[in-house]
């Protein structure tokens, strides 16, 4: 199982984990197509047999890395929407955990955020139009179904809402930041929400 939680001590995973750990670490250190599985087999320090007979190839390991890392997001998107009752702090709430996990979790964000998956990865949806972010305009969607939200294009509604929270996240993986991420959420949410809501 593959969690959003960046692990540092591999050694008590199971293979197929310390397999999995040790790409995302590389791939987003070195990026996909710089990464050998030579290299994940020394990182990881499993044998080759035991990548070749948990994943077919290298595309094996980013698929199930991809595919694991949504899985997991949708979870954690499933959590707020029941948490809370309102679009507004559903929205909100999904924005904050996005942060939080890119401070806690700054590589899976990377893989999630700047791998360009299509190149290696064709047959995936690209990430805006994978789970998690399908769940997030749901959510803008139900906020216009009740009134929160004014009537609009439910794309450009969802980008106004998300969007300068996940630039803001960008600029954190960048380095650019000066403080932690989620320190820029309530004015950031305010602008956001402000665009968007009705009245």
């Amino acid at each position: 199982m593959i969690t959003l939680t960046e692990i540092k001590d591999t050694s008590q995973l199971s293979r197929q984990e310390q397999i999995l750990m040790t790409a995302l670490r590389l791939f987003t250190d070195r990026g996909y197509f710089n990464t050998s599985i030579h290299d994940i087999q020394r990182e990881s320090k499993v044998s080759i047999g035991s990548i070749y007979h948990y994943f077919k190839n290298k595309e094996g390991i980013a698929r199930e890395l991809f595919i694991g890392l949504v899985a997991a997001m949708d979870e954690g998107m499933d959590q707020i929407d029941l948490s809370h009752t309102t679009a507004h702090d559903r929205c909100r709430a999904a924005l904050a955990w996005l942060m939080e996990l890119t401070r806690r979790s700054p590589s899976v964000m990377q893989f999630i955020l700047y791998a360009r998956h299509r190149e290696f990865l064709p047959e995936e949806k690209p990430i805006c139009s994978s789970g998690p972010f399908l769940r997030m305009k749901e959510m803008v969607r139900r906020g216009m179904d009740e009134g929160e939200i004014r009537a609009m294009d439910l794309t450009v509604a969802s980008a106004s809402l998300f969007g300068s929270g996940i630039r803001m996240i960008h600029l954190q993986l960048d380095g650019v930041l000066e403080q932690p991420v989620e320190s820029y959420l309530d004015e950031v949410w305010d602008c956001a929400w402000r665009s968007v809501k009705t009245g």
